[in-house]
């Protein structure tokens, strides 16, 4: 059981520093790059990142995983010192999530549903898109998941430092 524990907080770990480290490229490369293009090419690249992105490598074992493994590192250790950090750090990542589906999505779905960028009014699309509103929600979900991987690397420290001890 010890092994099956360690090994799903260390998936925990490694899928959660994943999102956050996606979550962090958008908010410090991907945007800030499109916010100088013009809106034929905003439009174009990020319709085709989004749709790049929806997969099942990174929603399946990603996206979803990070919340799962920390799920199961929680309940496969309910009797140790490492359970609060687990349990914070799977409702940090939550949030994450909820953030993602309630205001991420509905405004890349939008974008898509705009249709093709070569035959729209791209300004119209670029500003119902409401990029500062992405960029904002994108910077929370970025910190949350990046606190909430640091949280389940204290938890990883405390369970090794509890298997050491006598």
């Amino acid at each position: 059981m010890n092994g099956l524990r360690v090994a799903s907080l260390m998936a925990a770990t490694m899928t959660t520093g994943l999102v956050a480290g996606v979550y962090g490229i958008y908010a410090n490369a991907f945007m800030p790059g499109l916010a100088k293009t013009d809106d034929k090419t905003f439009v174009g690249a990020f319709t085709a990142v989004d749709r790049a992105i929806v997969n099942p490598l990174f929603l399946g074992l990603g996206f979803l995983g990070a919340l799962l493994f920390t799920g199961l590192a929680g309940l496969l250790s309910l009797k140790e010192k490492a359970l609060p950090w687990i349990a914070v750090a799977f409702v940090l990542y939550l949030v994450t999530m909820i953030l993602t589906m309630a205001v991420n999505v509905p405004l890349n779905d939008a974008l898509k549903a705009a249709g093709d960028p070569a035959t729209i009014d791209v300004a119209a699309a670029r500003a119902a898109f409401d990029e500062a509103k992405w960029v904002a929600f994108n910077l929370v979900r970025t910190l949350l998941a990046l606190v909430s991987f640091g949280l389940l690397g204290w938890a990883l420290y405390l369970t090794g430092k509890s298997a050491a001890q006598p």
